[in-house]
């Protein structure tokens, strides 16, 4: 009974009280069979046994995110050009630019989520003359969190709105005095007309999307990502748009796990979905790598009060309890663990009142169920949830619109938003996550910034004090296992439980606050086995795929921003866009290969700055 593997010489942070601390692990069969010293792991080797020396490097559980849509995510990766992290506008319309004149007809470009504009040097928002001057010929569309879309002129023609398009339910189009579209959609008060306007664009064929989703979990094991919840999300119907990510599964090519809920799309018809779901699948069906987890984040459509603070607080409809109770009664009765979504405590204070009565004539009894976001949650309501043995998944929004909320309700009212000590206090489950891809980033380490600094990725400070890196860490790894009912399986360096771990770039619990953002992985262990490695780890990991298509976004500025200091001093006296694509992952590897293996890559840009 030899490992399969052994990591040695390392600084293991386990997320175990009982063993918080350790050097090395030995790992059969995707489970860690041993966890302590150097001096007792290694001495289990075998002959067939792999070893990997740490170098000292801090190894922490893989992160699990609570709230990810990864599945739709997925599909559109090698789609979307990102502008998460970027410094600033400059920077981003440039990359638009470069993106625009690589797009062939009939593609857009599309940047979806993950940005705002308080990150950017100039603090403010593109205008829609400069995408447009960016963009002159190629379909863009631009999404600002859940409030609005930027389309340039060669979009608005391929989606046909005109001064004779009227205002569809919930959004606006907004026109100028001549009553012509400007090129600004508006969500109010929800965002239906921003995904229904982005679902006009055209899809990438199977292989290409198969592709993509591999492309978007390689990034997400690059940032230390190994588990998600995959919440659905609008325009993602079951089973149609889960044929990639199964058929991946059953080849074993998913380097990420995935627990999956289901998300009605039919006003409605919500109930005949949830009945006809519960036919054909089972809660916790399928295996360790893919696995249903119940329905949600959606119950019914007039339970969603989408976050918009540029907007007044939605007043959910007076038939929103009539429609939630059936739904809810059906999950319960099916034994179906469920997830909603819910911005305001007003919301939550009338969802709960609908869970209350459902229970008094089916029990819960220990059925696993939570809210989302909950970001303004009173401290009665907590209680009510923790009463009905409920959970709560926090994600990051406040990193991306703290700035709106403090403008509409205060900075007093920010300190509490959301009250995660208070949900901690009262001994509720709380598991971390982005939301990730439409409003936040996929980026864990932007999440765990906000959770220790307190501010928001423009840097306003929203509370007073941060959570400990101790705590925020267990939020996104044994803490969020609770909310796929994996609690005790995953989340911990732990004997027993499945072995998936990684060692960081820097120390997440001894680097300055601001550089928790820049944190990623140099080797990514998932089921013990190494799914993505770099710097002194390089050999030891997969090759990256082929990006397809070649005119992918992808291709050139595959993930979020990074920051790599030695080089973007140099890098930023250059001309033209190079700024942005030496943060290019698998180019960035200078101080291990020749400049001049990458002349051809800088050359297309420009870049004559090859002195490093």
């Amino acid at each position: 009974m030899h490992p399969d593997l052994i990591l040695f010489n390392g600084r293991l942070h386990t997320v175990d009280r009982e063993n918080p601390q350790a050097t090395a692990v030995a790992i059969k069969d995707g489970r860690f069979i041993a966890v302590g010293g150097d001096a007792e792991v290694m001495p289990l080797r075998g002959a067939g046994t792999q070893v990997i020396d740490l170098q000292r490097r801090t190894v922490i559980p893989g992160l699990n995110d609570s709230h990810l849509h990864l599945i739709r995510g997925g599909l559109n990766y090698n789609l979307e050009l990102r502008w998460e992290g970027v410094p600033s506008l400059a920077d981003a319309l440039r990359m638009l630019k470069t993106q625009a004149e690589r797009t062939p007809a009939p593609q857009w470009v599309r940047v979806v989520g993950g940005w705002n504009e308080f990150q950017f040097a100039e603090k403010r928002m593109p205008t829609l003359e400069e995408i447009n001057q960016a963009a002159p010929d190629t379909p863009v569309f631009i999404l600002h969190l859940y409030d609005r879309a930027l389309l340039n002129r060669a979009a608005l023609r391929v989606v046909g709105y005109d001064r004779n398009t009227p205002n569809p339910p919930g959004g606006e189009i907004v026109r100028d005095a001549n009553g012509e579209p400007t090129g600004m959609l508006v969500a109010r008060p929800n965002a239906m007309i921003l995904y229904a306007t982005l679902a006009k664009g055209p899809k990438l064929p199977l292989e290409y999307q198969v592709n993509s989703t591999r492309q978007f979990m390689r990034e997400l094991n690059r940032l230390g990502v190994t588990s998600a919840i995959d919440a659905g999300g609008g325009f993602q119907n079951y089973p149609d748009d889960y044929q990639v990510i199964e058929q991946l599964a059953k080849e074993g090519q998913l380097s990420v796990r995935i627990a999956y809920n289901l998300f009605t799309q039919k006003p409605k018809e919500e109930l005949a979905d949830f009945q006809n779901w519960s036919k054909i699948v089972k809660p916790g069906q399928g295996s360790d790598f893919f696995r249903h987890n119940g329905a949600g984040e959606m119950l019914v459509f007039s339970a969603a009060d989408f976050e918009d603070f540029l907007e007044p607080r939605p007043d959910l409809p007076q038939s929103m309890e009539d429609e939630l109770e059936p739904v809810v009664r059906h999950l319960v009765e099916q034994r179906w663990p469920f997830r909603l979504h819910a911005t305001y405590d007003e919301s939550i204070s009338r969802m709960l009142d609908v869970f209350e009565k459902v229970d008094r004539d089916i029990p819960f009894n220990g059925l696993p169920w939570f809210f989302d976001h909950a970001e303004t949650i009173s401290p009665r309501n907590i209680e009510r949830v923790r009463a009905l043995g409920g959970g709560i998944a926090i994600q990051d929004r406040m990193a991306f619109q703290g700035e709106y909320f403090v403008d509409r309700y205060g900075a007093k009212a920010a300190e509490q938003t959301p009250p995660i000590q208070r949900m901690l206090a009262e001994g509720v489950p709380v598991g971390a996550g982005t939301d990730a891809t439409r409003v936040s980033s996929y980026n864990p380490w932007t999440s765990l910034y906000w959770l220790v600094s307190g501010k928001t990725v423009g840097g306003l400070e929203l509370y007073p004090q941060g959570l400990s890196r101790a705590t925020a860490l267990q939020l996104f790894t044994h803490g969020s296992a609770w909310f796929s009912s994996e609690q005790g399986k995953k989340g911990q360096i732990k004997v027993g439980q499945l072995a998936d771990l990684v060692a960081l770039s820097a120390d997440f619990f001894a680097i300055e606050d601001e550089q928790i953002k820049w944190l990623e992985s140099v080797l990514t262990v998932v089921d013990g086995k190494v799914v993505y490695a770099a710097a002194e780890f390089d050999k030891l990991g997969p090759p990256a795929l082929p990006v397809m298509p070649d005119w992918s976004p992808v291709a050139l500025v595959p993930g979020h921003w990074r920051q790599n200091a030695p080089l973007v001093a140099q890098v930023h006296q250059c001309v033209g866009s190079c700024a942005v694509h030496v943060h290019n992952h698998e180019r960035a590897r200078l101080s291990n290969a020749p400049v001049s293996d990458f002349q051809g890559f800088w050359g297309a840009f420009g870049c004559s700055c090859f002195a490093f």
